[in-house]
């Protein structure tokens, strides 16, 4: 069995304004959480919403919040055990290809 994965979704509850009829952060935190939970039955992971607007204690989270905040990424933003697999307007395909890097299997 793999080792829990962690998800990490930063975000906000203002929409990204470049991001067009895209789903708002807590919404797309939500639809990541029961997609995998669907297709990855069983299989360990955590995943939590991080509120750029929010104080952050651990130091990658406050980066990565600050650095949305400076414009370098689109939120919500998707890090997979670390990697960025999506952001402003997020897919499902990159995120269950990492996943599957880390030998996450589709249920049958």
């Amino acid at each position: 069995m793999p080792k829990e994965i962690s998800i990490e979704v930063y975000g906000t509850d203002v929409i990204c304004a470049s991001c067009v009829n895209a789903p708002s952060s807590v919404d797309t935190y939500e639809w990541l959480q029961a997609a995998i939970s669907r297709k990855y039955q069983d299989q360990p992971f955590s995943i939590t919403y991080i509120d750029i607007e929010k104080p952050q204690t651990e130091a990658h989270r406050q980066d990565y919040a600050q650095r949305i905040l400076d414009d370098e990424f689109f939120y919500p933003l998707v890090l997979v055990e670390g990697e960025v697999v999506g952001e402003g307007y997020v897919q499902l395909k990159p995120v269950y290809k990492e996943l599957e890097k880390h030998g996450f299997q589709a249920a049958e």
